[in-house]
């Protein structure tokens, strides 16, 4: 039987826009698009150009840093644009579908009898390889590399996060097949993680080290959960996938073809309904989520670490939800001095601390400009890490390599401090110097 893992620290966010327990399975949409900006430190070099009809599993483009990495299609139809920004920087690859979709063959094998490489080459030809992501840095796995563990999260504790057991509670067979080949790809074990209380399935899947975890934001994390279970120091290796992406490679194995259909959380205070939708991957914004004002920014992903998207523009490779909340552009005069029961507060600035169950409505206002770090304490008692967030924040500051190996570099990514983010007094972008400071030892290494 596993054993719980509680966390003392953290903090939950409570948001009005819950998706509501029902999924709608929306049509194809107009357009589907890959691109390159939702991986870490990819060079891409395309494969295609504008008009060529593709397959779903085409090739689009590759990494420069391991041609072996492909970036597939998600659907067949023709090529309709290729987006490019500054210095001809590759953006998207754009694909108009087929109303009759076609899968290119894939040799597909048998993780119960097939060599690792074998399995490594089918998840590389499919693309489903670009959603296998290493640690440390954050990137996508290395194939050459032999990681001494896989981690995967089976739910997620951000605010209006979608509920896995809901999401895949008809895909149990995939899940489980998932896990059997992501076994095959370590010599080490495989780490699967539920909350305590609402396990579903997950304890019942074979072949893993079954975990469950209580506490608050961040605990659903799976930087947070790899500290807590087998931390990582100088020279490991480790790999996590995102528990739907563990179904997405078991659907592969078992139907034989790439499917890269999946069930996302349209969330937020300004979702007309909230609530879940069946989509493909790569799926335009709008068709999604319709026509939406320009005082509603849309969120790929969750408040803490999505990327702002535009309606015309397409869902995150790696996002499980849309979150639409107000613009930050109306003040309140002289707000500070009012009791402020509608306004969440980490301390007891507001009165709103009276209400710990209330649900806000909270917009992209920083309430705030950045200014000079203070020393207080604050951020340890929301990062369940042995981390100390502003002294790893400066030595990243000053390019200090050692300082930042002693402080815990190789064991954090910028989602596992947007937490400490939030609550920041001092306003300053903690994720971002996090990514500058992985992306220079990356660089030194």
């Amino acid at each position: 039987m596993s054993k719980n893992i509680t966390l003392r620290k953290g903090l939950d966010i409570n948001l009005v826009g819950k998706a509501e327990a029902v999924v709608e399975n929306l049509p194809m949409a107009k357009s589907y698009a890959v691109s390159p900006l939702d991986y870490e430190n990819v060079t891409p070099k395309l494969l295609v150009k504008v008009g060529d009809k593709v397959e779903v599993g085409t090739a689009l483009f590759f990494d420069k840093n391991n041609p072996r990495i492909l970036f597939t299609s998600p659907v067949s139809g023709v090529v309709s644009a290729i987006n490019r920004g500054q210095k001809r920087k590759l953006l998207s690859v754009a694909v108009e579908p087929d109303q009759q979709q076609t899968v290119k063959e894939l040799a597909v094998v048998n993780p119960a009898k097939a060599e690792r490489s074998e399995i490594v080459e089918m998840l590389l030809q499919s693309g489903l390889w670009t959603r296998i992501v290493e640690r440390p840095y954050g990137v996508i796995a290395n194939p050459d590399n032999q990681p001494k563990a896989i981690f995967v999260s089976a739910f997620d504790s951000a605010p209006l996060a979608p509920d896995y057991n809901f999401v895949l509670k008809e895909e149990k067979a995939a899940v489980e097949c998932g896990m059997a080949v992501l076994a095959r790809l370590t010599d080490g074990k495989v780490h699967l993680s539920a909350r305590k209380g609402d396990e579903g399935y997950m304890s019942q899947v074979k072949g893993v080290e079954y975990h469950t975890f209580s506490g608050k934001h961040p605990v659903g994390n799976v930087g947070v959960q790899i500290h807590h279970i087998d931390r990582i120091a100088k020279g490991d290796v480790v790999w996590t996938v995102n528990v739907q992406d563990v179904a997405l490679i078991g659907r592969l194995v078992l139907g034989g073809k790439l499917d890269m259909s999946k069930t996302i959380a349209v969330t937020g205070s300004e979702a007309q309904k909230p609530a879940y939708k069946r989509i493909i991957s790569g799926a335009a914004v709008e068709s999604i989520v319709g026509k939406v004002s320009n005082d509603v920014r849309i969120i790929s992903g969750n408040v803490l670490t999505g990327r702002k998207t535009e309606a015309d523009g397409y869902i995150s490779a790696d996002a499980n939800q849309l979150t639409l909340i107000p613009e930050g552009n109306v003040y309140e005069l002289l707000g500070w001095a009012m009791p402020r029961f509608h306004r969440f507060s980490v301390s007891r600035a507001y009165f709103s601390w009276l209400c710990p169950k209330k649900q806000y409505k909270l917009d992209t206002n920083l309430n705030g400009g950045e200014r000079p770090f203070v020393v207080t304490g604050l951020y340890e008692k929301y990062l369940p890490m042995d981390v100390y967030v502003s002294y790893l924040l400066k030595a990243i500051l000053v390019k200090d390599l050692d300082k930042m190996e002693n402080l815990g570099i190789y064991e954090v990514l910028p989602e596992d401090l947007a937490l400490c983010e939030f609550v920041d007094p001092s306003k300053i972008e903690m994720q971002q110097i996090v990514r500058d400071g992985i992306n220079l030892m990356i660089k030194e290494s």
